[in-house]
């Protein structure tokens, strides 16, 4: 129970689990809740434990809910473009099953070879190619659900279009598992999308990075993907594996096309690079190239936990989403905080959504070291919420950013959160503390 007590989030306190359940089919999860219901004792959902902000960690006194064996694909429906999965299936291995059949699952995020499709429904997810794809959401077309009180419902449809009462299917995705546990899920795909092109451009600073991203995106192109790496993250990849990075610059940005008119895709993105102050700019239509350079861009978390190791061991990860348009001001802060805080601060973003994901860095063992880089990490969040973002793009609120929840949703907002839970889960069971516990 130990081992399971506690996610990836390394500044998350948890508690003393009193019993954990292996859930290995639907009867299990309700027989779990009716008996927790009928006993009052809180339950914590868990699926892949790779989330980053506690919201997976167990409390004093709490059943843990595990339905990471519950990780079949339980139908593919190529007709209708729409697959059914239980939980704990991984989003890669969900990826490859659907690619033998020429089809896709779009959402991709940078956990993706160790994530649960529970958990990327509990947090929506979003990823590398949410910029032309979308996010989760907007791929659950049906879940299955056990509510607090052991009652298995379901909610949305199959079908591509209905509008038959509230929509609470989109209700329950992102609710980190605060208002009841999902069993089984019917997810849109698509076909298989063609091999993009691949365009790669560093810049001196941050700022001219983002300057491009913004003025890019605002002439209405969607790339399929457009990702953001500053200089410090370059250099830690370097460190990681033999990847040939150019490590003297500001930035980088990799961006791609898969459509039909990727060619002027990339040469439009190559004019508004240079008219940004860009160093240099190439592009790839080699497939392994491509596949390379993002395999590279996948492995910035390892390289970010290398670092840490090497460094005091200590890490916290943001997930600020600003718009566009506010992206060169938030560099230009993010460079005032780490000069005020004297904290390494490396930065990847999903570009073109705006989500960035600053990591700091911390020696955990010297608590001067420990406050400053939590001073940090709330003024990252202040940052972001100046400029008129959210505390997270696709990461979820879990403890660690409960209490910054409330200063995010004004009091309506609030109302309307705790009117909900308290009729959904009336004793307060399901997650208890998590996301909406400071509300």
């Amino acid at each position: 129970m130990e081992a399971a007590s506690s996610d990836m989030a390394l500044n998350a306190d948890y508690g003393q689990a009193l019993a954990l359940v292996r859930a290995k089919s639907v009867d299990d999860v309700v027989a779990t809740m009716r008996f927790a219901y009928d006993h009052a004792l809180p339950v914590v959902p868990q699926g892949a434990m790779t989330g980053i902000n506690g919201g997976a960690n167990a409390i004093d006194g709490c059943i843990l809910l595990s339905v990471r064996a519950m990780d079949r694909v339980l139908d593919i429906d190529a007709t209708n473009h729409t697959v059914t999965v239980e939980p704990g299936i991984i989003n890669a291995d969900l990826k490859k099953t659907l690619a033998e059949q020429n089809l896709a699952y779009p959402p991709d995020p940078g956990s993706m070879a160790i994530s649960s499709i529970g958990g990327n429904i509990a947090t929506n997810a979003g990823g590398l190619c949410c910029v032309k794809y979308g996010v989760t959401r907007d791929y659950v077309r049906e879940i299955k659900v056990v509510l607090p009180d052991g009652t298995l419902t379901r909610l949305g449809r199959k079908t591509a279009k209905g509008v038959a009462g509230l929509d609470l299917c989109s209700l329950f995705v992102g609710s980190e598992g605060t208002l009841g546990v999902i069993v089984e899920a019917t997810l849109e795909v698509i076909a298989l999308p063609p091999e993009p092109l691949t365009a790669v451009a560093t810049f001196p600073t941050e700022h001219e990075a983002a300057a491009t991203v913004s003025a890019y995106m605002a002439t209405g192109l969607r790339p399929s993907l457009l990702e953001f790496l500053d200089g410090i993250t370059i250099n830690l990849l370097n460190n990681f594996g033999d990847f040939g990075l150019d490590d003297s610059v500001g930035a980088m940005l990799i961006m791609q096309s898969d459509a039909p008119t990727a060619a002027s895709d990339v040469e439009r993105f190559t004019e508004i690079a240079e008219e940004n102050g860009a160093l240099d700019v190439a592009f790839s239509d080699n497939t392994a190239d491509n596949e390379a350079l993002i395999a590279t861009r996948r492995c910035v978390q390892p390289a970010n936990e290398l670092y840490a190791r090497s460094h005091g061991g200590g890490q916290l990860i943001e997930d600020i989403c600003i718009p566009r348009s506010a992206m060169p001001e938030f560099f230009d802060g993010l460079a005032e905080i780490r000069k005020e805080t004297h904290t390494t601060i490396a930065v990847v973003a999903h570009a073109g959504d705006g989500n960035t994901h600053p990591s700091i860095f911390y020696d955990a063992k010297d608590p001067q070291s420990r406050a400053h880089a939590e001073e940090a990490f709330e003024q990252i969040l202040d940052l972001g919420l100046r400029l008129g973002g959210t505390i997270t793009g696709e990461h979820g609120i879990g403890s660690v950013k409960a209490r910054w929840l409330t200063k995010e949703l004004d009091e309506g907002s609030r109302r309307l959160h705790r009117e909900i839970k308290n009729a959904v889960d009336p004793l307060g069971i399901a997650n208890p503390g998590k996301m909406l516990g400071a509300l």
